[in-house]
This record gives C-alpha cells, sequence and structure tokens, in this order.
C-alpha cells in the first residue's frame, strides 16, 4: 500500500533528498506512522530509522534547511535530533539488540530495517513508511501492525518469552 498522501509536508522530500545524497536509505517509523492511519491528525513528533548514521542524515537534513537548525546529537544512544518549524525530527540509525544471559543491557550494532522493526515495543509502533525515492511513500508491515490497529490489538512483533541471547562466542 502505498501513503505518499501522509508525506505531504515538504519536509520528507527534504529528509529522502538528504538520504539519497548520502547513499542510505530512510524510513518514517512508529507514532507518526500509527497516528496517522488512526486518523489522530498530524503528528508532530516524527521519527526517521536511517539504515546507516542517523546522526549523519540530521546533519545533512539541517543543511539543506533555511536557518540550518541546530542538531542535537545523543552519542550514548546513536540519535540526533532538530526542530523545524512546528516537528521535532529525530533520527536513529537502524540497529539491532541482543543480550548476554547475564546481563539486561543490550549490545547493540547496526542492523537492517527488518532488526529495527523487530526491537519495536509493538506492532503498531514498527510500521514504516519509505522515504526512497524508487518506493516513497510505501508501507512497510512485516508484523501485521495494520490488522492490530483493525483489531485495536496491542502485540510486540517478536514472541516475548523468547530472548535475543548471543552465544558467549559473539
Amino acid at each position: 500500500m502505498n501513503y505518499k498522501q501522509a508525506l505531504k509536508n515538504p519536509i520528507f522530500k527534504i529528509v529522502s533528498e538528504a538520504a539519497r545524497e548520502l547513499g542510505m536509505d530512510c524510513y518514517v517509523i512508529g507514532g507518526f506512522v500509527r497516528d496517522y492511519l488512526l486518523k489522530r491528525g498530524t503528528p508532530k513528533d516524527i521519527d526517521i530509522v536511517a539504515v546507516g548514521s542517523g546522526i549523519a542524515l540530521a546533519k545533512k537534513v539541517a543543511s539543506k534547511l533555511s536557518g540550518q537548525p541546530k542538531v542535537s546529537v545523543f552519542k550514548n544512544f546513536g540519535t540526533a535530533m532538530l526542530k523545524h518549524d512546528d516537528e521535532e525530527l529525530e533520527f536513529v540509525g537502524a540497529r539491532k539488540e541482543s543480550y548476554h544471559r547475564d546481563s539486561r543491557k543490550p549490545v547493540v550494532e547496526d542492523g537492517s530495517l527488518e532488526d529495527d522493526q523487530k526491537r519495536r515495543d509493538f506492532t503498531i509502533n514498527a510500521l514504516a513508511l519509505s522515504l526512497n525515492e524508487k518506493d516513497f511513500g510505501n508501507l512497510l508491515d512485516p508484523f501485521d501492525g495494520l490488522g492490530d490497529l483493525d483489531k485495536k490489538l496491542i502485540r510486540t512483533p517478536l514472541n516475548p518469552e523468547l530472548p535475543i541471547l548471543m552465544t558467549p562466542y559473539e
């Protein structure tokens, strides 16, 4: 399904162009997509996941915006945020998480969009809209979050009883 209408705000074309120039794919993910589909108005908080450096993408986007807004970088989390007009955009690189048996602290590594969607709290927050030229506006819904929205169901993307464990040799 294509939801180009959800991405009519010019900021999405700017993010798309910046990602293309950096040679990376990027997606709007989470609450913006969920709230658009629920017809809750136009969300002002926009989460962007980049398959690559979210921080580099945020800086590139800022350089293309009038007034070149300040980019706040949160290195410990590998995220960056900027404010533009009424929107607050948060950028993160796609990542995957795994755990050692003796720790609740995740080991975070670069990952794919699918890896990033798997680590989301709920299927309805794993919904993503492509900002890539080749499929701009396409919905990526690997866990049937759209069906869960229709059913008013809150469900985790993966079985919560199965931990994502690393072997001692990883």
